[in-house]
């Protein structure tokens, strides 16, 4: 964190739009327009103005006296500015000012009195700003957040920006929140606060290939693991459980691409899920824990093994080109050499998914192309022989749902299903009776109970093990 200035005392602009002008009067020219949080050394004072100059652009002039706090950077004078950060920091929209307060207190405090305060008061106004520069949608507030970025990035905070789904995702890089963690005198809600600013998912860079997404995966994870279970309100404890539960997700997946067994790891993500007190959940809270139930729901059949179920058909998996997995269909008269039908894909077959009817004419696949996208492959028999359909979460581009097996209904006709996917922002999920001939959808409601077929011939173990009844 830099303040680029060494005198004694500052004036810290605390309006937005104020004008430096070139003489101490209304009708002088304006030379800049000044936003919140700038530092200008004080040089003079004539009537109701300043005589400042602002280094950062290299210029002297004149501001208001209301529209400028003159501050003290000597150590006598640091709680006090302290203060003023702990009130900016639960600010909206204060931002780049209580950063640059925090910057002026970390110039005045002495090297031995400084804790873990004013580096999360930083990190998580930092972060704050990021998401509002991201998510903000009115362009009468762009260059209101455009200037308070640039305020500050001259006060040594950093961002990243990514393109992600057509628009610009701004993050912040995180260094006062990595201090935060590296510091022994921080308690356990500025750590909780510091992992879930450092962890965020859509900060992860989406350029990323499979290797390096795996290590910033296991990364997330273990910082997620550094903060103690106990000293954080319920709010903030339900935070970490929902960001753990998307994170261990996302690594049951990645590992089952890498060969290895994802089952611990799906476990956890299930566990931590499970672990969130939902009587504790803000509107805001809600979504993400929407969000990582689906992110969940995505990889939780690698938390089940494979087991022996009833019916004609079964599915086995052979390799293919290398990185491809090839699904094959059989029944008593028909094994590997000579399948029913045959399949290959580059997504992560879930084998414990596999769930035949009983009269041996269509079998449900769970196929799982993108850590946060399953599908849901069906066999089924027809006048032209076996066909392999696959079944999406929702036709929009994939991104982040999950559809799956949810029963047979007798009759060999239909079959349940639950799918759950975010688009442009919002959540939907719908329970569905789908006939097997043309793979539409007979009838859909938002709960099962609403539905006689579903809540009558429901899968057990889909209903003892799905994230989609939480």
């Amino acid at each position: 964190m830099i303040l680029a200035t060494t005198v004694a005392t500052i004036a810290i602009v605390t309006q937005n739009q104020s004008s430096l002008r070139a003489a101490p009067r209304d009708s002088a020219t304006q030379q800049a327009g000044l936003w919140q949080g700038e530092v200008l050394e004080i040089r003079g004072q004539k009537l109701d103005y300043l005589q400042v100059y602002d280094h950062r652009r290299e210029r002297a002039g004149y501001i208001k006296a209301s529209q400028v706090r003159v501050t003290s950077l000597a150590p006598g004078d640091a709680p006090e500015l302290l203060t003023v950060v702990r009130f900016l920091r639960d600010s909206p929209g204060s931002e780049a000012l209580g950063i640059s307060y925090a910057a002026a207190y970390l110039k005045a405090v002495p090297a031995e009195a400084i804790t873990a305060e004013p580096f999360d008061a930083i990190g998580t106004m930092a972060d704050r700003l990021a998401l509002r520069a991201s998510t903000n949608r009115v362009k009468a507030s762009e260059a209101t957040l455009a200037a308070h970025l640039d305020v500050v990035a001259q006060l040594g905070v950093k961002m990243k920006r990514f393109e992600r789904d057509g628009s610009m995702q701004v993050c912040y890089d995180g260094e006062m929140l990595r201090r935060v963690l590296g510091m022994p005198s921080a308690d356990a809600p500025q750590r909780a606060r510091a992992a879930l600013g450092l962890t965020r998912n859509e900060c992860v860079d989406p350029s990323l290939g499979p290797t390096d997404q795996y290590e910033v995966d296991r990364w997330r994870a273990e910082v997620l693991d550094r903060v103690p279970s106990t000293g954080l309100d319920p709010e903030l404890l339900n935070r970490v459980h929902l960001r753990r539960a998307g994170v261990w997700a996302e690594l049951a997946f990645a590992q089952v691409r890498r060969s290895e067994i994802p089952q611990g790891a799906a476990e956890r993500a299930v566990q931590e899920l499970a672990a969130v007190n939902k009587t504790e959940l803000s509107d805001e809270d809600a979504t993400d824990y929407t969000d990582s139930a689906v992110r969940v729901g995505a990889s939780r059949w690698g938390a089940e093994s494979a087991q022996k179920r009833g019916g004609k058909l079964t599915v086995t998996t052979t390799p293919g080109v290398p990185g491809e997995t090839c699904v094959l269909l059989q029944d008593a008269k028909h094994d590997v050499r000579n399948p029913l039908a045959q399949r290959c894909t580059f997504g992560s077959v879930w084998l414990a998914s596999a769930n035949s009817n009983w009269s041996g004419t269509a079998l449900a696949l769970a196929v799982q192309p993108l850590a946060t996208w399953r599908e849901l492959w069906l066999f089924h028999q027809t006048a032209r022989g076996w066909t392999i359909d696959v079944l999406p979460p929702a036709t929009s581009n994939p991104g982040l749902g999950y559809i799956e097996f949810a029963g047979w209904v007798p009759g060999a006709k239909r079959m349940l299903v639950v799918r759950e996917h975010q688009l442009d922002g919002r959540f939907r999920r719908r329970f569905e009776v789908v006939r097997l001939d043309t793979l539409a959808t007979e009838h859909s409601a938002s709960t099962p109970e609403l539905l006689p077929t579903f809540a009558r011939w429901q899968d057990s173990i889909w209903k003892r093990t799905t994230v989609a009844m939480r």
